[in-house]
């Protein structure tokens, strides 16, 4: 088996060495590179091509937003954590939307970076409990709130996949369903929520604690 390939980024070198020890305490998982801007984190992303990228968000030259998005643009299929100290329902929506599909806070890293690591290797979402707490939203009078009930059970299992990064392509083939039976789904789901992007979805599915906290 392969193992594990992945890019740290953060502006303070003793961070970076926690990260490294810790990653790389799990077997077959190694650091193929380290970044001390944002700059420096997509050209490096670029070069070693990882599996993984575990970025700071407050860096400098480049801030983690921008470089999460630049790097997934190039690299779709390198999954992306942000690990922080910051919390806020609008900073997870921006990740979010640069690509990123794991978000968890710097002072909890030593119990949550592996499981987060581990899954998003598998190419699925994991989002700290404490930030899923601030991404909480408990208005009654929240549309989408009022709209989950609306939803059917397929459509509930359909909102689930694609929070988690699903294609409509993939949806059909887990469900043994048409691709056009799958986006007719998605697109009534997001009629039935108000929404307007996927982004819109994995925020929904955090709140709700759909997906993986």
């Amino acid at each position: 088996m392969n193992p594990l390939r992945l890019l740290i980024a953060d502006d303070h070198a003793v961070v970076r060495a926690g990260l490294r020890a810790l990653l790389e305490s799990r077997k077959g998982w190694e650091v193929c590179a380290e970044a001390a801007d944002g700059r420096e984190a997509v050209e490096k992303a670029a070069k070693f091509k990882p599996d993984v990228l575990v970025l700071d968000i407050g860096m400098p030259l480049l801030n983690g937003v921008e470089a999460a998005r630049r790097i997934h643009k190039a690299l779709p299929k390198s999954e992306i954590l942000i690990l922080t100290m910051h919390q806020s329902d609008e900073l997870v929506q921006q990740v979010v939307e640069a690509g990123a599909r794991g978000y968890i806070l710097k002072d909890e890293a030593d119990r949550v970076l592996l499981a987060a690591v581990d899954a998003l290797r598998l190419h699925k979402t994991y989002f700290s409990a404490r930030v899923a707490e601030v991404a909480d939203v408990s208005d009654s009078t929240d549309p989408a709130k009022s709209s989950r009930s609306r939803l059917t059970p397929r459509e509930r299992e359909i909102l689930q996949l694609l929070a988690e990064g699903k294609s409509n392509k993939e949806v059909a083939n887990l469900l043994n369903i048409s691709v056009n039976t799958a986006e007719a789904h998605r697109a009534n789901i997001m009629l039935k929520l108000g929404f307007h992007s996927v982004a819109d979805l994995v925020m929904y599915a955090v709140r709700n604690k759909i997906i993986r906290p």
